[in-house]
């Protein structure tokens, strides 16, 4: 959250040439509902099953680069359909996570204490993003052009050879 994986993920796209999906637009796009209605509504465990199904759709018939959210990553078979294939982790420290989500408007896991929640959610996932990305590209006061750069530097030969 607030790493700019939606920002750099397009850009990345269009360095690569490809498509760029971002699983929090199919989720909305497929059900209807924004993810904060989702959450709101439904709760999260639905909206968790909703993404992990939009991500699992998306890794078999999106051949481009695919942002996901943040806790998409938690669920068992999410991780399982990303074995093996170009993961890339954003790392964001704190205070730039803090400063990019703001007060955490339209972010249903940010409610409370924002800065708090989000040491909390970064402390949690780290390590299972750091278990599935090929490649770790550090954020913070860096611009999304340059992340782009490096990631497409990194990756850009082996993504034509990954599933």
């Amino acid at each position: 959250m607030g790493a700019g994986k939606t920002t750099a993920g397009r850009l990345l796209a269009a360095r690569l040439g490809v498509d760029f999906l971002d699983s929090d637009e199919l989720v909305e796009e497929r059900s209807g509902k924004t993810v904060q209605d989702i959450f709101v509504e439904d709760g999260e465990a639905t909206f968790r099953g909703l993404e992990r199904d939009a991500v699992a759709w998306a890794l078999e018939h999106h051949a481009g680069v695919l942002s996901l959210g943040g806790g998409a990553v938690l669920d068992p078979t999410t991780r399982t359909l990303l074995e093996g294939r170009p993961v890339v982790f954003l790392r964001v420290g704190l205070a730039d996570a803090v400063k990019r989500v703001g007060l955490g408007t339209g972010r249903p896991l940010l409610l409370g204490n924002v800065r708090s929640r989000v040491k909390q959610l970064l402390d949690e996932r780290a390590p299972i993003y750091e278990g599935l990305a090929r490649l770790t590209v550090e954020t913070d006061g860096r611009e999304p052009e340059e992340i782009a750069d490096d990631i497409a530097d990194e990756l850009g030969t082996s993504l034509e050879e990954s599933p």
